[in-house]
This record gives C-alpha cells, structure tokens and sequence, in this order.
C-alpha cells in the first residue's frame, strides 16, 4: 500500500524537482535545451486580407513584409506588436540566420498610424503583447544579435524612416521617397532618428530634414550614409536585399554575433540616455494644443498655424 503521508510525500516532492534539475543540467552540460526552453520556430505566414505581418522562410534566411497598403503601411499598435513578436522569434530560431524587412503594396510605410495610436500614447496606457516580443527600433535592451536587412520603395516616412534606421543595412529602389516629417504635425520623431539619423548622416544633414520637413529621395540618402545600395524597381531592390542577407547567412554565426555585440558596446552607452527618454517626450507632445492644431490642419486641408502651447 502505497504511503500518502505528507511527510513522505514532501520527500517525494524535493526528490522529483532535483530530479529535474539534473536533467536541465545535464541538458544544458551537453548544448541540448531543456523541456521547458525548446527551440523557437518561425513559421511562414502567407498573404492574405487579414495578414499585417507576413513570413516567408526562405531555407536560413527570412522575408518578413508590412501588409496594410490600404492605409500606406502606416503601423498600429497590433501590427507593431505583431512585427515585435516576428523579431524575437527570429532571434531565438537557431535555424535562421538573417532577416529581410519590406512592404507589400507601393509603400515601405508612411510611418505611425495617429489615429490608432493616439489614445494610447496619450494615456500612457499602450497595447501588451501576450507572447515575448524584441523591440523593433532596439531602443530598449535586449538587442538583436542577429543582422536584419531592410528594403524600402515609395513612401518611407517617419516610423518608417526610423525602422529602416535601426536595421543594420538598408537599400532603397530609386523611386523611394524618404522623409521624418513629424514636426510639421506638432509632434516629433519619437522613434530614435533624433538619435540615429544624426550619428548616420550628420548634424546639418539630419537637422535639414527634420527641422524643415522636406522630404528627400534615394540618391541624397545614399549620398548621407544612410543608405547602402540604391537598385531600379522595388522588385530589384528585394533582390538586393535578399542577396546581401544570403551573403550574411553564410558566414559563421558566432562570428556575425560577436560583431554586432562588439559594435553595440561602442554604440549603446553613447545612445541609451537620449533613446530611454523618447517615449515620455514624444507623448508629452501629444497632449498639446498644436498638436491638436496639426491633425485638424491635417483633416481639412489646410496648412496649420502653430502658437508653441
């Protein structure tokens, strides 16, 4: 007859969790993941009317493209967080080695979706997301260590100028049509260009762009530093991306990791202060009167009349 008491029982309990814990050791003495930690898989997600965020795997090495043309591929909460969720399972698919980002439709993407956006970041009170998620712009730690590519064509504004920012090499098709245009909105770009597009083009370049609004083509972000290769069509310019991830792919992996860990340690230190302060600047500027002004200047077609309150 088997003893129930709960003396015995709590023996039996401590037994089973050592038990356990020398199996994940065991586990992890041999490079094998333990019951509780098995490996992340990226799976493909087709096309379709309801799909914001496709994937496409493509043997070690994966498409990942924004799907809401209808609306320019302006980005909501959902589908931020849905692109989030995509970044960090690619980072822990040990079988994926490289990440290409682009748009469906004839825009990268015009950036945020204000009015989707809107309530939460005035409150203060944004969309979680129920599964672990890497920050796409990489303003908070942890960071990638593994290399995206990011492709843009047509319209690549604001959020999504700073997207293109944070990858770590960008091509643009030569009708791509750049522009971080928020101050002439009333807001400002929150995502980190006041960050990185001054270390990547410079002060005068970065400060000429944001301070006017004016939008700027390919070639001048190419000629800034900002882009790495320019290709004829959309269609050409995927292909160039692909075929630099593919190169990125071959090379060893703990190799390409140590380079982007190493430059992380020059880069970060210089930029975490100004990128951890962003999210409370840009909300404080939702809350004022010129941002009201900007969005209905914005709705009825007029230029806006701004009075710095």
């Amino acid at each position: 007859m088997q003893n129930t008491s709960p003396t015995v029982v709590g023996r039996r309990a401590l037994i089973k969790g050592a038990a356990m814990l020398a199996v994940a050791a065991t586990a992890r003495a041999q490079g094998q993941p333990p019951a509780a930690e098995q490996p992340t898989t990226l799976a493909d997600v087709p096309l379709g009317p309801s799909v914001t965020v496709t994937v496409e795997r493509r043997g070690d090495i994966v498409l990942v493209g924004l799907n809401r043309p209808f609306i320019q591929n302006r980005i909501d909460p959902p589908t931020r967080l849905r692109l989030a969720a995509t970044y960090y399972q690619y980072e822990h698919d040990a079988s994926l080695r490289a990440l290409v980002l682009f748009g469906h439709g004839e825009n990268f993407s015009r950036g945020i979706d204000v009015d989707a956006a809107q309530a939460g970041i005035i409150s203060g009170q944004r969309p979680v997301s129920t599964t672990p998620t890497l920050d796409v712009l990489g303003n908070s730690q942890p960071h990638r260590s593994k290399p995206v590519v990011v492709v843009a064509h047509g319209d690549t504004w604001n959020l999504g100028h700073e997207i293109y920012l944070a990858s770590d090499v960008r091509v643009a098709a030569a009708n791509t049509r750049f522009g971080q245009d928020e101050n002439t909105h009333g807001r400002f770009p929150g995502g980190g260009a006041t960050v990185r597009f001054v270390r990547e083009a410079g002060w005068g370049n970065a400060m000429r762009y944001m301070l006017t609004g004016d939008h700027w083509t390919a070639e001048e972000s190419y000629r800034m530093g900002i882009t790495q290769q320019i290709a004829a069509t959309p269609e050409a310019a995927l292909d160039a991306g692909i075929a630099i991830a593919r190169k990125m792919a071959a090379c060893a992996p703990l190799s390409i990791k140590a380079t982007l860990t190493s430059a992380h340690q020059y880069v970060d230190p210089v930029e975490a202060d100004a990128l951890s302060k962003l999210g409370a600047q840009y909300a404080a500027l939702y809350r004022t009167e010129d941002f009201l002004e900007g969005r209905r200047a914005e709705a009825e077609g007029r230029p806006p009349t701004y009075h710095g309150k």
